[in-house]
């Protein structure tokens, strides 16, 4: 939204406000339907076996089915275009947690899970398709797609034990990361592709220049399979990369200003 806020101008509270309730309920959608998807295999898994104590069954349900239908309902209040793909963006988040059962490619799933969510709030803003949240989509697929990689490290014994599907399992921990590198160039073009596109200054390109580093971060630490060093490269390196794209898009937009 805030990429598209700086090629329109700023579109209002409302309108921040629905595209907010809308990213909490579509979240909280898919987070509950990938907790049912796969509630006994969590109760299985070490690193997953909590989550039961915090969540029961039912309420996972109903939690599920109440955010899917605030979120098509909050859709009413923005524009037509939203209102006819909600249930496509609900589809493709539920999507993603039955993709380990059937395919490798279940990072790729989740990457584009999560690419429909800068497109949305763009169409949000704007009411149209364009080449610039397009691009970011795409590098946000890539992103999402290459740190899943890394962080499923933790879970490749238990994947195979289960039988279920990932790039980790299939290729290997090894080639798995190195794959996860060359989609984070891509995610780098990406976000390069994007700012041109979208005609954004020095500001924004200046202002990621700490992302390869960042990366690199990353990827150095999951390198060494170290399982507990991943989960904390994982939530720091990506939280500051999320962080920092909104810093120099509003920052850029300031400036313009």
């Amino acid at each position: 939204m805030v990429a598209a806020d700086s090629a329109q101008g700023w579109p209002g509270w409302r309108l921040f406000g629905l595209i907010l309730l809308c990213m909490v309920f579509a979240r909280t959608a898919a987070m509950t339907f990938n907790r049912i998807a796969d509630w006994e295999i969590d109760k299985r898994n070490p690193r997953t076996a909590g989550r039961h104590l915090l969540l029961s069954k039912s309420l996972a349900i109903a939690l599920c089915l109440i955010s899917a239908a605030l979120f098509i309902a909050t859709t009413f209040s923005i524009n037509r275009i939203c209102v006819l793909l909600s249930p496509v963006a609900l589809g493709i988040i539920f999507l993603y947690s039955l993709t380990k059962r059937f395919t490798h490619a279940s990072q790729f799933f989740l990457g584009l899970a999560l690419s429909v969510s800068p497109l949305g709030a763009w169409l949000a803003v704007t009411g149209s398709f364009a080449w610039p949240p397009i691009i970011l989509a795409a590098g946000v697929l890539c992103w999402v797609a290459g740190f899943d990689m890394i962080y499923a490290t933790q879970d490749v014994e238990t994947d195979r034990r289960e039988g279920l599907r990932s790039m980790v399992v299939w290729l290997g921990v090894p080639c798995a990361i190195r794959l996860a590198g060359w989609l984070h160039l891509l995610m780098l073009l990406g976000l390069i592709g994007f700012g041109l596109s979208a005609h954004l200054g020095k500001i924004y390109f200046l202002g990621l220049m700490p992302v390869p580093f960042l990366l690199f971060y990353e990827h150095r630490i999951a390198r060494t399979l170290d399982l507990g060093k991943i989960n904390k490269a994982f939530f720091e390196s990506n939280a500051m990369i999320g962080f920092l794209f909104v810093v120099v898009i509003v920052a850029e937009k300031i400036w313009k200003f």
